[in-house]
Protein backbone atom coordinates (compact mmCIF):
# COMPACT_ATOMS: atom_id res chain seq x y z
CA UNK A 1 0.00 0.00 0.00
CA UNK A 2 1.45 3.33 -0.88
CA UNK A 3 1.15 6.76 1.04
CA UNK A 4 -1.57 8.05 -0.80
CA UNK A 5 -3.84 4.82 -1.24
CA UNK A 6 -7.44 5.42 -0.83
CA UNK A 7 -6.86 9.34 -1.87
CA UNK A 8 -10.09 9.34 -4.25
CA UNK A 9 -12.49 7.69 -2.28
CA UNK A 10 -11.85 10.26 0.21
CA UNK A 11 -12.18 13.10 -1.93
CA UNK A 12 -16.01 11.73 -3.24
CA UNK A 13 -16.65 11.31 0.83
CA UNK A 14 -14.76 15.26 0.74
CA UNK A 15 -17.05 16.11 -2.15
CA UNK A 16 -20.08 14.83 -0.91
CA UNK A 17 -19.78 16.40 2.90
CA UNK A 18 -19.03 20.04 0.66
CA UNK A 19 -22.29 19.61 -1.56
CA UNK A 20 -24.00 22.52 -0.39
CA UNK A 21 -20.99 24.55 1.00
CA UNK A 22 -18.58 24.96 -2.11
CA UNK A 23 -21.70 25.34 -4.46
CA UNK A 24 -22.87 28.49 -2.17
CA UNK A 25 -19.68 29.87 -2.22
CA UNK A 26 -18.99 29.44 -5.61
CA UNK A 27 -21.86 31.10 -6.45
CA UNK A 28 -21.53 33.71 -4.45
CA UNK A 29 -18.09 34.64 -5.58
CA UNK A 30 -19.41 34.32 -9.64
CA UNK A 31 -21.91 36.44 -9.02
CA UNK A 32 -20.54 39.09 -6.66
CA UNK A 33 -17.79 39.43 -9.52
CA UNK A 34 -19.99 39.60 -12.21
CA UNK A 35 -22.68 41.83 -10.99
CA UNK A 36 -20.17 44.01 -9.40
CA UNK A 37 -18.19 44.58 -12.97
CA UNK A 38 -21.93 44.80 -14.72
CA UNK A 39 -22.21 47.56 -12.73
CA UNK A 40 -18.92 49.58 -13.01
CA UNK A 41 -19.38 49.46 -16.59
CA UNK A 42 -23.03 51.08 -16.77
CA UNK A 43 -21.92 53.53 -14.21
CA UNK A 44 -18.70 54.53 -16.52
CA UNK A 45 -20.76 54.55 -20.05
CA UNK A 46 -17.58 56.78 -22.09
CA UNK A 47 -13.92 56.38 -22.32
CA UNK A 48 -13.31 59.28 -20.58
CA UNK A 49 -15.44 58.86 -16.94
CA UNK A 50 -13.47 55.58 -16.79
CA UNK A 51 -10.38 57.33 -17.72
CA UNK A 52 -11.40 59.69 -14.94
CA UNK A 53 -12.38 57.37 -12.59
CA UNK A 54 -9.15 55.16 -13.02
CA UNK A 55 -6.58 58.37 -12.47
CA UNK A 56 -8.65 59.49 -9.19
CA UNK A 57 -8.57 56.27 -7.69
CA UNK A 58 -4.89 55.63 -8.24
CA UNK A 59 -4.35 59.33 -6.84
CA UNK A 60 -6.33 57.84 -4.15
CA UNK A 61 -3.75 56.25 -1.18
CA UNK A 62 -7.38 54.77 1.11
CA UNK A 63 -8.55 53.52 -2.55
CA UNK A 64 -5.15 52.12 -3.30
CA UNK A 65 -4.55 50.64 -0.12
CA UNK A 66 -8.11 48.77 0.46
CA UNK A 67 -7.98 47.16 -3.34
CA UNK A 68 -5.09 48.29 -5.00
CA UNK A 69 -4.33 50.10 -8.10
CA UNK A 70 -5.85 50.54 -11.68
CA UNK A 71 -2.65 49.53 -13.68
CA UNK A 72 -4.20 50.41 -17.04
CA UNK A 73 -6.55 53.75 -16.30
CA UNK A 74 -7.96 53.41 -20.44
CA UNK A 75 -9.33 49.72 -19.74
CA UNK A 76 -12.62 48.79 -19.08
CA UNK A 77 -11.91 45.57 -17.33
CA UNK A 78 -9.58 46.79 -15.19
CA UNK A 79 -11.93 49.33 -13.60
CA UNK A 80 -14.05 46.71 -13.27
CA UNK A 81 -12.47 44.36 -11.13
CA UNK A 82 -10.50 46.46 -9.19
CA UNK A 83 -12.60 46.03 -6.33
CA UNK A 84 -13.33 42.03 -6.61
CA UNK A 85 -9.57 41.82 -7.34
CA UNK A 86 -8.06 42.68 -4.30
CA UNK A 87 -10.60 42.53 -1.48
CA UNK A 88 -12.24 39.67 -3.24
CA UNK A 89 -8.52 37.69 -3.44
CA UNK A 90 -8.92 37.97 0.50
CA UNK A 91 -11.87 35.45 1.07
CA UNK A 92 -11.33 33.18 -2.04
CA UNK A 93 -7.98 32.67 -0.09
CA UNK A 94 -9.95 32.33 3.03
CA UNK A 95 -12.01 29.75 1.21
CA UNK A 96 -8.97 27.73 0.27
CA UNK A 97 -7.26 27.50 3.78
CA UNK A 98 -11.28 26.53 5.14
CA UNK A 99 -11.48 23.73 2.98
CA UNK A 100 -8.35 22.21 3.49
CA UNK A 101 -7.83 22.57 7.27
CA UNK A 102 -11.27 21.21 7.54
CA UNK A 103 -10.87 18.12 5.59
CA UNK A 104 -7.33 17.53 7.30
CA UNK A 105 -6.67 18.88 10.80
CA UNK A 106 -10.53 19.48 11.93
CA UNK A 107 -11.26 15.35 10.92
CA UNK A 108 -8.02 14.42 12.85
CA UNK A 109 -9.12 16.51 15.98
CA UNK A 110 -12.81 15.29 15.61
CA UNK A 111 -11.43 11.64 15.22
CA UNK A 112 -13.02 11.38 12.19
CA UNK A 113 -8.84 10.09 10.51
CA UNK A 114 -8.43 7.90 12.92
CA UNK A 115 -11.32 5.31 11.97
CA UNK A 116 -10.86 6.19 8.03
CA UNK A 117 -6.74 5.40 8.93
CA UNK A 118 -8.04 1.86 10.31
CA UNK A 119 -9.03 0.99 6.75
CA UNK A 120 -6.59 0.65 3.39
CA UNK A 121 -5.90 4.38 3.83
CA UNK A 122 -2.17 5.44 2.95
CA UNK A 123 -0.84 8.00 5.35
CA UNK A 124 -0.46 10.93 2.68
CA UNK A 125 -4.16 10.18 1.17
CA UNK A 126 -6.49 12.94 3.43
CA UNK A 127 -4.11 15.51 2.75
CA UNK A 128 -3.95 14.73 -0.38
CA UNK A 129 -7.37 14.28 -1.01
CA UNK A 130 -7.78 17.92 0.08
CA UNK A 131 -5.23 19.26 -1.99
CA UNK A 132 -7.44 17.82 -4.97
CA UNK A 133 -10.61 18.90 -3.67
CA UNK A 134 -9.12 22.59 -2.94
CA UNK A 135 -7.78 22.08 -6.53
CA UNK A 136 -11.16 21.19 -7.86
CA UNK A 137 -12.94 23.74 -6.29
CA UNK A 138 -10.96 26.87 -7.43
CA UNK A 139 -11.15 25.42 -10.58
CA UNK A 140 -14.75 25.72 -10.89
CA UNK A 141 -14.81 29.12 -9.71
CA UNK A 142 -11.98 29.98 -11.78
CA UNK A 143 -14.09 28.78 -14.85
CA UNK A 144 -17.67 30.21 -14.13
CA UNK A 145 -15.68 33.79 -12.86
CA UNK A 146 -14.11 33.63 -16.28
CA UNK A 147 -17.82 32.94 -17.77
CA UNK A 148 -19.64 35.18 -15.69
CA UNK A 149 -16.99 38.19 -16.69
CA UNK A 150 -17.11 37.56 -20.49
CA UNK A 151 -20.75 37.36 -20.21
CA UNK A 152 -20.81 41.31 -19.44
CA UNK A 153 -18.94 42.17 -22.46
CA UNK A 154 -15.57 42.00 -21.06
CA UNK A 155 -12.64 40.62 -23.01
CA UNK A 156 -12.36 36.92 -22.47
CA UNK A 157 -8.32 37.00 -22.59
CA UNK A 158 -8.68 38.97 -19.37
CA UNK A 159 -11.71 37.45 -17.84
CA UNK A 160 -9.43 34.19 -18.08
CA UNK A 161 -6.84 35.80 -16.90
CA UNK A 162 -8.83 37.06 -13.58
CA UNK A 163 -10.32 33.68 -13.12
CA UNK A 164 -6.73 32.44 -12.68
CA UNK A 165 -5.48 34.93 -10.46
CA UNK A 166 -8.44 33.84 -8.32
CA UNK A 167 -7.64 30.77 -8.44
CA UNK A 168 -3.92 31.14 -8.10
CA UNK A 169 -4.37 32.60 -4.41
CA UNK A 170 -6.61 29.93 -3.64
CA UNK A 171 -3.86 27.46 -4.42
CA UNK A 172 -1.31 29.44 -2.77
CA UNK A 173 -3.20 29.48 0.70
CA UNK A 174 -4.50 25.76 0.22
CA UNK A 175 -1.28 25.18 0.63
CA UNK A 176 -0.23 27.87 3.68
CA UNK A 177 -3.34 26.05 5.44
CA UNK A 178 -1.80 22.88 4.75
CA UNK A 179 1.25 24.11 6.28
CA UNK A 180 0.05 25.55 9.09
CA UNK A 181 -2.19 22.38 9.97
CA UNK A 182 1.20 20.53 10.42
CA UNK A 183 2.01 22.62 13.82
CA UNK A 184 -0.74 22.20 15.87
CA UNK A 185 -3.73 19.65 17.23
CA UNK A 186 -6.34 22.47 16.68
CA UNK A 187 -8.38 23.71 13.70
CA UNK A 188 -9.26 26.63 15.31
CA UNK A 189 -5.71 27.47 15.97
CA UNK A 190 -4.90 26.20 12.60
CA UNK A 191 -7.55 28.63 10.97
CA UNK A 192 -6.30 31.57 13.65
CA UNK A 193 -2.28 31.61 11.87
CA UNK A 194 -3.44 31.09 8.79
CA UNK A 195 -5.72 34.20 8.82
CA UNK A 196 -3.05 35.61 10.79
CA UNK A 197 -0.74 34.69 7.35
CA UNK A 198 -3.38 36.32 5.31
CA UNK A 199 -3.57 39.51 7.12
CA UNK A 200 0.48 39.67 6.98
CA UNK A 201 0.27 39.52 3.20
CA UNK A 202 -2.46 41.89 2.46
CA UNK A 203 -0.44 44.37 4.51
CA UNK A 204 2.74 43.40 2.70
CA UNK A 205 0.20 44.42 -0.42
CA UNK A 206 -0.92 47.42 0.46
CA UNK A 207 2.27 49.18 1.85
CA UNK A 208 3.84 47.96 -1.84
CA UNK A 209 1.17 49.61 -3.53
CA UNK A 210 0.91 52.92 -1.63
CA UNK A 211 4.77 53.38 -1.90
CA UNK A 212 5.64 55.89 -4.27
CA UNK A 213 7.67 55.13 -7.45
CA UNK A 214 11.03 54.40 -6.41
CA UNK A 215 9.77 53.22 -3.04
CA UNK A 216 9.03 49.84 -1.16
CA UNK A 217 6.59 49.07 -4.26
CA UNK A 218 8.81 45.74 -3.87
CA UNK A 219 7.11 44.86 -0.83
CA UNK A 220 3.89 44.00 -2.94
CA UNK A 221 6.34 41.04 -4.45
CA UNK A 222 6.26 39.92 -1.10
CA UNK A 223 2.70 38.67 -1.25
CA UNK A 224 0.04 36.07 -3.19
CA UNK A 225 -2.12 38.37 -3.04
CA UNK A 226 0.38 41.10 -4.75
CA UNK A 227 1.14 38.36 -7.19
CA UNK A 228 -2.59 38.10 -8.08
CA UNK A 229 -2.94 41.63 -8.39
CA UNK A 230 0.09 41.61 -10.25
CA UNK A 231 -1.30 39.21 -12.87
CA UNK A 232 -3.10 42.37 -14.32
CA UNK A 233 -6.35 41.18 -16.05
CA UNK A 234 -7.36 43.50 -18.49
CA UNK A 235 -4.23 45.45 -18.58
CA UNK A 236 -1.46 43.28 -20.05
CA UNK A 237 -2.56 40.04 -18.66
CA UNK A 238 1.13 39.15 -17.73
CA UNK A 239 0.85 35.38 -17.54
CA UNK A 240 4.19 34.25 -16.34
CA UNK A 241 3.08 35.62 -12.77
CA UNK A 242 0.85 32.42 -12.53
CA UNK A 243 3.80 30.40 -12.33
CA UNK A 244 5.18 32.14 -9.80
CA UNK A 245 2.15 31.72 -7.57
CA UNK A 246 1.82 27.95 -8.48
CA UNK A 247 5.67 27.51 -7.54
CA UNK A 248 4.99 29.00 -4.20
CA UNK A 249 2.02 26.30 -4.03
CA UNK A 250 4.34 23.26 -5.18
CA UNK A 251 7.22 24.39 -2.55
CA UNK A 252 4.69 25.11 0.08
CA UNK A 253 2.55 22.11 -0.23
CA UNK A 254 5.33 19.72 -0.46
CA UNK A 255 6.80 21.20 2.69
CA UNK A 256 3.14 20.08 4.14
CA UNK A 257 3.52 16.51 2.95
CA UNK A 258 7.45 16.24 4.18
CA UNK A 259 5.96 17.48 7.78
CA UNK A 260 2.90 15.65 7.78
CA UNK A 261 5.27 12.27 7.59
CA UNK A 262 6.79 13.51 10.71
CA UNK A 263 4.07 13.55 13.06
CA UNK A 264 1.78 11.13 14.56
CA UNK A 265 -1.64 11.17 13.80
CA UNK A 266 -3.48 13.98 15.60
CA UNK A 267 -0.31 15.57 16.88
CA UNK A 268 1.11 18.48 15.89
CA UNK A 269 4.64 19.19 15.01
CA UNK A 270 4.22 21.95 17.61
CA UNK A 271 3.70 20.66 21.83
CA UNK A 272 0.59 20.75 23.12
CA UNK A 273 1.19 22.84 26.41
CA UNK A 274 -0.43 20.93 29.56
CA UNK A 275 -2.82 22.60 31.49
CA UNK A 276 -2.92 22.85 35.23
CA UNK A 277 -3.99 19.80 37.71
CA UNK A 278 -7.10 21.05 38.77
CA UNK A 279 -9.30 23.52 37.61
CA UNK A 280 -9.46 27.50 38.60
CA UNK A 281 -11.62 28.61 41.18
CA UNK A 282 -13.93 30.31 38.65
CA UNK A 283 -14.47 27.89 36.05
CA UNK A 284 -16.79 26.35 37.81
CA UNK A 285 -20.34 26.22 35.12
CA UNK A 286 -21.09 26.08 31.47
CA UNK A 287 -20.50 30.00 30.82
CA UNK A 288 -17.45 30.09 31.71
CA UNK A 289 -16.30 26.70 29.86
CA UNK A 290 -17.77 28.02 27.06
CA UNK A 291 -15.60 31.38 27.51
CA UNK A 292 -12.27 29.54 28.35
CA UNK A 293 -12.87 27.21 25.11
CA UNK A 294 -13.50 29.91 22.92
CA UNK A 295 -11.48 32.79 24.23
CA UNK A 296 -8.29 32.87 22.01
CA UNK A 297 -10.64 32.68 18.89
CA UNK A 298 -12.40 35.64 20.34
CA UNK A 299 -9.27 37.63 21.22
CA UNK A 300 -8.04 36.96 17.54
CA UNK A 301 -10.96 37.90 16.11
CA UNK A 302 -10.83 41.62 18.02
CA UNK A 303 -7.53 42.29 17.55
CA UNK A 304 -8.14 41.92 13.54
CA UNK A 305 -11.65 44.36 14.07
CA UNK A 306 -9.73 46.78 16.21
CA UNK A 307 -6.74 47.02 13.59
CA UNK A 308 -9.74 47.54 10.97
CA UNK A 309 -11.36 49.93 12.42
CA UNK A 310 -8.49 52.47 12.85
CA UNK A 311 -6.79 51.82 9.25
CA UNK A 312 -10.74 52.58 8.11
CA UNK A 313 -11.10 55.77 10.15
CA UNK A 314 -7.12 56.91 8.73
CA UNK A 315 -8.31 56.27 5.05
CA UNK A 316 -12.20 57.99 5.75
CA UNK A 317 -10.16 61.52 5.64
CA UNK A 318 -8.41 61.07 2.61
CA UNK A 319 -11.76 59.95 0.59
CA UNK A 320 -12.42 63.43 0.54
CA UNK A 321 -9.35 63.77 -1.95
CA UNK A 322 -11.97 62.35 -4.52
CA UNK A 323 -15.04 64.59 -3.95
CA UNK A 324 -13.93 66.78 -7.29
CA UNK A 325 -14.67 63.60 -9.27
CA UNK A 326 -18.56 62.91 -9.99
CA UNK A 327 -17.98 59.41 -11.51
CA UNK A 328 -15.82 58.16 -8.30
CA UNK A 329 -18.14 59.51 -5.90
CA UNK A 330 -21.20 58.38 -7.78
CA UNK A 331 -19.07 55.03 -7.68
CA UNK A 332 -18.55 54.73 -4.01
CA UNK A 333 -21.96 56.23 -2.95
CA UNK A 334 -24.05 53.54 -5.15
CA UNK A 335 -22.43 50.93 -2.61
CA UNK A 336 -23.47 52.19 0.51
CA UNK A 337 -24.87 55.71 1.90
CA UNK A 338 -26.68 58.59 0.40
CA UNK A 339 -25.38 61.82 2.02
CA UNK A 340 -21.06 62.97 1.90
CA UNK A 341 -18.66 61.15 -0.08
CA UNK A 342 -16.87 60.22 3.92
CA UNK A 343 -19.96 58.77 5.45
CA UNK A 344 -20.51 56.57 1.97
CA UNK A 345 -17.19 55.17 2.31
CA UNK A 346 -17.96 54.56 6.16
CA UNK A 347 -21.43 53.19 5.29
CA UNK A 348 -19.73 50.58 2.56
CA UNK A 349 -16.94 49.29 4.38
CA UNK A 350 -18.99 49.38 8.26
CA UNK A 351 -21.72 47.38 6.14
CA UNK A 352 -18.77 44.64 4.83
CA UNK A 353 -17.34 44.31 8.77
CA UNK A 354 -21.59 43.94 10.39
CA UNK A 355 -20.96 41.12 7.84
CA UNK A 356 -17.85 39.76 8.70
CA UNK A 357 -19.00 40.00 12.85
CA UNK A 358 -22.36 37.86 11.80
CA UNK A 359 -19.48 35.27 10.42
CA UNK A 360 -17.93 35.25 13.79
CA UNK A 361 -21.39 34.86 15.54
CA UNK A 362 -21.94 31.44 13.56
CA UNK A 363 -18.94 30.44 14.08
CA UNK A 364 -19.33 30.68 17.97
CA UNK A 365 -22.41 29.55 17.74
CA UNK A 366 -21.97 26.56 15.98
CA UNK A 367 -19.07 25.44 18.61
CA UNK A 368 -22.23 23.61 20.20
CA UNK A 369 -22.62 21.29 17.54
CA UNK A 370 -18.70 20.42 17.30
CA UNK A 371 -18.24 20.04 21.26
CA UNK A 372 -21.74 17.71 20.86
CA UNK A 373 -20.21 15.45 17.90
CA UNK A 374 -16.57 15.17 19.29
CA UNK A 375 -18.55 13.57 22.85
CA UNK A 376 -17.51 16.96 25.06
CA UNK A 377 -21.05 17.87 25.62
CA UNK A 378 -21.61 13.73 27.08
CA UNK A 379 -19.68 14.43 30.61
CA UNK A 380 -20.90 17.95 31.18
CA UNK A 381 -24.31 16.96 30.67
CA UNK A 382 -23.96 14.42 33.06
CA UNK A 383 -23.33 16.46 36.26
CA UNK A 384 -26.02 19.25 37.27
CA UNK A 385 -25.69 21.15 34.03
CA UNK A 386 -29.14 21.32 31.96
CA UNK A 387 -29.07 21.64 27.97
CA UNK A 388 -30.12 25.53 28.29
CA UNK A 389 -27.42 25.89 30.68
CA UNK A 390 -24.61 24.38 28.93
CA UNK A 391 -26.21 26.18 25.77
CA UNK A 392 -26.44 29.59 27.13
CA UNK A 393 -22.74 29.75 27.41
CA UNK A 394 -21.93 29.22 23.96
CA UNK A 395 -24.80 31.38 22.81
CA UNK A 396 -23.25 34.25 25.21
CA UNK A 397 -19.79 34.49 23.39
CA UNK A 398 -21.77 34.10 20.47
CA UNK A 399 -23.59 37.17 20.98
CA UNK A 400 -21.91 39.19 23.08
CA UNK A 401 -18.64 38.15 21.12
CA UNK A 402 -19.96 39.37 17.62
CA UNK A 403 -21.73 42.84 19.73
CA UNK A 404 -17.68 43.32 21.06
CA UNK A 405 -16.67 43.34 17.91
CA UNK A 406 -18.63 45.66 16.09
CA UNK A 407 -18.33 47.71 18.96
CA UNK A 408 -13.73 47.16 18.43
CA UNK A 409 -14.08 48.14 14.67
CA UNK A 410 -16.51 51.06 15.97
CA UNK A 411 -13.71 52.49 18.16
CA UNK A 412 -11.38 52.17 16.14
CA UNK A 413 -12.48 54.08 13.14
CA UNK A 414 -13.69 56.61 15.82
CA UNK A 415 -10.97 57.87 17.12
CA UNK A 416 -9.06 57.54 14.46
CA UNK A 417 -11.25 59.41 12.13
CA UNK A 418 -12.20 61.94 15.20
CA UNK A 419 -8.04 62.69 15.66
CA UNK A 420 -8.28 63.02 11.68
CA UNK A 421 -10.98 65.32 11.89
CA UNK A 422 -10.33 67.40 15.27
CA UNK A 423 -14.02 66.42 15.76
CA UNK A 424 -15.05 64.46 18.69
CA UNK A 425 -18.79 64.23 17.27
CA UNK A 426 -17.22 62.72 14.11
CA UNK A 427 -16.06 59.81 16.37
CA UNK A 428 -19.43 59.52 17.86
CA UNK A 429 -21.30 59.02 14.69
CA UNK A 430 -18.99 56.60 13.26
CA UNK A 431 -19.03 54.62 16.61
CA UNK A 432 -23.23 54.68 16.57
CA UNK A 433 -22.70 53.81 12.99
CA UNK A 434 -21.01 50.56 14.03
CA UNK A 435 -23.33 49.60 16.73
CA UNK A 436 -26.41 49.57 14.63
CA UNK A 437 -25.46 46.59 12.45
CA UNK A 438 -25.34 44.30 15.55
CA UNK A 439 -29.32 43.48 15.61
CA UNK A 440 -28.43 42.17 11.79
CA UNK A 441 -25.46 39.98 13.00
CA UNK A 442 -27.76 38.53 16.05
CA UNK A 443 -30.26 37.46 13.53
CA UNK A 444 -27.56 35.18 11.92
CA UNK A 445 -26.79 33.77 15.28
CA UNK A 446 -30.55 32.98 15.77
CA UNK A 447 -30.32 31.06 12.41
CA UNK A 448 -27.37 28.99 13.34
CA UNK A 449 -29.16 28.05 16.92
CA UNK A 450 -32.50 26.84 15.09
CA UNK A 451 -30.32 24.91 13.02
CA UNK A 452 -28.84 23.49 15.90
CA UNK A 453 -32.05 22.84 17.58
CA UNK A 454 -33.99 21.82 14.77
CA UNK A 455 -31.66 20.10 11.90
CA UNK A 456 -28.23 19.87 13.79
CA UNK A 457 -26.92 18.04 10.65
CA UNK A 458 -27.76 20.81 8.24
CA UNK A 459 -26.00 23.27 10.43
CA UNK A 460 -24.16 24.33 7.23
CA UNK A 461 -26.86 26.11 6.24
CA UNK A 462 -26.08 28.68 8.30
CA UNK A 463 -22.95 29.82 6.31
CA UNK A 464 -25.57 29.36 2.91
CA UNK A 465 -28.01 31.92 4.57
CA UNK A 466 -25.21 34.42 5.41
CA UNK A 467 -23.99 34.12 1.72
CA UNK A 468 -27.39 34.77 0.53
CA UNK A 469 -28.11 37.62 2.53
CA UNK A 470 -25.29 39.30 1.80
CA UNK A 471 -25.87 38.98 -2.17
CA UNK A 472 -29.87 39.93 -1.88
CA UNK A 473 -29.03 42.92 1.05
CA UNK A 474 -25.75 44.53 0.12
CA UNK A 475 -25.52 43.76 -3.54
CA UNK A 476 -29.47 44.06 -3.94
CA UNK A 477 -29.22 47.78 -5.89
CA UNK A 478 -26.42 46.00 -7.82
CA UNK A 479 -28.27 43.51 -9.22
CA UNK A 480 -31.58 45.09 -9.57
CA UNK A 481 -33.31 43.04 -7.52
CA UNK A 482 -36.77 43.53 -6.27
CA UNK A 483 -37.42 45.08 -3.08
CA UNK A 484 -39.42 42.47 -1.63
CA UNK A 485 -36.60 40.31 -2.46
CA UNK A 486 -34.28 42.61 -0.76
CA UNK A 487 -35.92 43.06 2.09
CA UNK A 488 -35.70 39.20 3.20
CA UNK A 489 -31.67 40.06 4.22
CA UNK A 490 -31.27 41.90 7.83
CA UNK A 491 -29.25 44.01 6.56
CA UNK A 492 -31.38 45.55 4.54
CA UNK A 493 -33.21 46.95 7.04
CA UNK A 494 -30.11 48.02 8.85
CA UNK A 495 -29.95 52.26 8.81
CA UNK A 496 -27.01 53.14 6.42
CA UNK A 497 -25.02 55.21 8.94
CA UNK A 498 -23.27 57.43 9.01
CA UNK A 499 -25.03 60.04 7.11
CA UNK A 500 -28.68 58.93 7.03
CA UNK A 501 -31.68 58.92 9.23
CA UNK A 502 -32.17 56.52 12.41
CA UNK A 503 -35.12 54.69 12.32
CA UNK A 504 -35.37 52.71 15.74
CA UNK A 505 -38.26 50.03 14.50
CA UNK A 506 -36.25 48.23 12.20
CA UNK A 507 -33.71 47.55 14.64
CA UNK A 508 -36.05 46.93 17.45
CA UNK A 509 -37.64 44.22 15.04
CA UNK A 510 -34.36 42.50 14.21
CA UNK A 511 -33.83 41.71 17.75
CA UNK A 512 -37.00 40.70 18.40
CA UNK A 513 -36.40 38.10 15.23
CA UNK A 514 -33.34 37.33 17.04
CA UNK A 515 -34.98 36.45 19.90
CA UNK A 516 -37.90 34.06 18.49
CA UNK A 517 -35.34 32.15 16.30
CA UNK A 518 -33.24 31.35 19.47
CA UNK A 519 -35.86 30.68 21.83
CA UNK A 520 -37.21 27.93 18.83
CA UNK A 521 -33.82 26.94 18.59
CA UNK A 522 -33.46 26.24 21.96
CA UNK A 523 -36.68 24.36 22.54
CA UNK A 524 -35.47 21.93 19.93
CA UNK A 525 -32.41 21.61 21.37
CA UNK A 526 -34.19 20.51 24.55
CA UNK A 527 -36.15 17.66 23.13
CA UNK A 528 -34.06 16.14 20.64
CA UNK A 529 -31.91 13.30 20.44
CA UNK A 530 -28.38 13.97 21.25
CA UNK A 531 -25.33 12.61 19.06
Amino acid sequence: MSATTGTWSLVRLALRRDRWLAPTWIAGFVLVAAYSAQATIDLYPTASSRLDASESINRSQALVALYGRVYDPSSTGALAVIKTGGFGALFVALLAVVLVIRHTTADEESGCAELVGATATGRQAPLAAAFVVAGSVLGALAVLTAAGLAATGLPLEGSIGFGLAWAGIGLAFAAVGALVGQLTTSSRTALGLSSAVLAVVYALRATGDTAAAGGARWLSWLSPIGWAQQFRPYAGDRWWVLAVTLAFAVVAGAGAFRLRARRDLGAGLLPARPGPAGASPWLRGPVSLAWRLQRVSLGGWAFGFLALGALLGGLASSVGDLVNNPNVRDFIRKLGGRQGLTDAYLSTELGIAGVIAAAYGIQALLRLRSEETALHAEPVLATAVSRLRWAAGHLLVAVAGSAALLLLVGSGAAVAHGAATGDAHEGLRVLGAALVRVPAAWVLVGIAVVLVGLAPRATSLAWVALVTFVLVGEFGPLFGLPQAVMDLSPFTHVPRLPGAAVDALPLVALTLVAGVLTVAGLAGLRRRDFA
